[in-house]
């Protein structure tokens, strides 16, 4: 069966993804509103490609990589606050950021509903491939495919939520959701180390031009390294992360800068990324305008702003550090400064497009790239001469000097802070504070009471009474 790019699929992938998302008052009635319809759609390999190209389309969804997870996982951290507006949208974030929302706040009830939709998705495929008449390499493909994806949003559900339900088939009433129990995030990561080992043995390496954007073997690796992190089994991430090292072919491109724009799309260092496309092709995204818009001077309307202890993380001298975030708001003596307004303090690495919709840039969003590859395998290894040679790999591209066990700080403390400014605004630094056991004391150094888990959506336990608070 020949690939097709997930661009090309999206407006036939539309049919799966209108079925699943008209169809439920909650993530758990997830069959479709016609089953006879489905039944005669998800018959053939080209069905397969436009499902799992549905399930790829999720990623791009307000709950997801375009806006909810930017906002629990960076704005949730130290990293980035709401910004100067309070009104509107601004409102709903600063109680967020503040960690004193409440059940039914719509941008994290999407966050929840969004990544169901998402695995709802993925389950079609893989319930349905195997009766399927296709070449066995493609089938593992696209279930490898399926497989990373569903892990993905598990993974990102978990972080956030904790105690979750994990269907893991297609369910066919709504009887099946309504019967899932939660299970707590140990869980749920069980589940998904060996899922991502399938997925990986499915997967290709690499795809050719026109399939740039699927899942690879690398991006399999990557998340299930990071999840053995997660569940505190270095041994096993070192494994894979050494295994991702020496096979898969990734590489640090020579400059930072060189990883962000448009012409930088999935280049040797990107192992994951959602993909965006502009043009009023129903794929552009909203993140980037919302971090830097036009009128940023003036009225302060951008979000997911870097925070002043987010600009005091640099080192001085540190290259990534104009090239991450705006620095008009620095005086020659490296003082922070403020307009009239508020204090002009934007995201740049992303970029800005200067579009007529603000929902409709084509910047990528980076999901997974080698330097975090680099940075979890010195974590898996601990403090040694290897583990500070990793580290130093990604300094030395940053312009800084070595670091060493004589160092001050802590081993863990030198990587956290490595890690914070090497992955900024990339939806690592609230995962990152719990995976190192400092999230509450980190945000008490803020003013800040952390909780680490979100609330479970109010829709949810009102739907599934047997559901349990966080």
């Amino acid at each position: 069966m020949k690939l097709k790019n997930i661009y090309i699929q999206l407006a036939a992938g539309m049919l799966t993804a209108g079925m699943l998302a008209s169809c439920s008052d909650s993530f758990t009635n997830l069959s479709p509103v016609s089953q006879r319809n489905v039944n005669s759609f998800y018959n053939t390999a080209s069905d397969m490609t436009t499902a799992i190209n549905a399930a790829y389309k999720a990623l791009q969804l307000n709950g997801t990589y375009n806006q909810s997870y930017w906002i629990t996982q960076e704005m949730r951290s130290d990293n980035t606050d709401q910004g100067p507006d309070g009104t509107g949208l601004g409102a709903d974030l600063t109680v967020i950021e503040n960690f004193v929302e409440n059940s039914t706040s719509e941008l994290i009830t999407l966050a929840y509903t969004d990544s169901y939709l998402g695995i709802a998705r993925s389950n079609i495929v893989l319930s349905r491939i195997d009766g399927i008449d296709m070449p066995d390499a493609d089938r593992e493909r696209i279930r490898g495919e399926a497989l990373f994806l569903r892990s993905l949003f598990f993974y990102n559900l978990a972080i956030s939520f904790g105690n979750i339900p994990m269907p893991l088939t297609e369910a066919k009433s709504s009887s099946e959701g309504l019967a899932l129990a939660q299970i707590p995030a140990s869980e749920v990561y069980k589940q998904l180390i060996p899922d991502l080992i399938k997925a990986e043995s499915g997967l290709l390496v690499k795809y050719d031009a026109a399939n740039v954007g699927r899942a690879t073997k690398g991006a399999a690796a990557t998340l299930l390294a990071k999840i053995y992190l997660t569940t505190g089994d270095k041994q096993s991430a070192e494994m894979v992360l050494r295994r991702i090292v020496a096979t898969y072919g990734y590489s640090l491109v020579p400059d930072y800068s060189n990883l962000w724009g448009l012409a930088n799309k999935n280049n040797a260092e990107s192992i994951f990324e959602v993909q965006f496309k502009g043009g009023a092709t129903g794929t552009g995204n909203a993140f980037t305008n919302a971090f830097s818009p036009t009128l940023k001077h003036s009225t302060g309307a951008y979000k997911n702003r870097p925070t002043q202890d987010m600009i005091k993380a640099y080192e001085a001298g540190d290259d990534r550090f104009i090239k991450s975030m705006d620095t008009s708001y620095v005086n020659t003596q490296g003082v922070l400064v403020t307009n009239t307004k508020n204090d002009i303090r934007y995201i740049v690495k992303f970029g800005r497009e200067n579009v007529f919709e603000e929902t409709d840039a084509s910047y990528n969003f980076m999901v997974l790239r080698y330097a975090d590859v680099l940075l979890m395998l010195a974590e898996s290894l601990g403090e040694s001469t290897e583990a500070y040679a990793l580290i130093n790999q990604v300094r030395a591209r940053a312009k800084l000097a070595p670091v060493s066990a004589s160092t001050s700080g802590t081993f863990a403390q030198k990587l956290l802070r490595e890690r914070r400014v090497e992955l900024a605004f990339e939806n690592q630094r609230w995962a990152d504070l719990l995976r190192f056991g400092v999230a509450e004391e980190t945000m008490k150094a803020q003013g800040k009471t952390a909780r680490p888990l979100f609330l479970i959506p109010q829709r949810e336990l009102d739907i599934n009474k047997s559901y349990s608070q966080n």
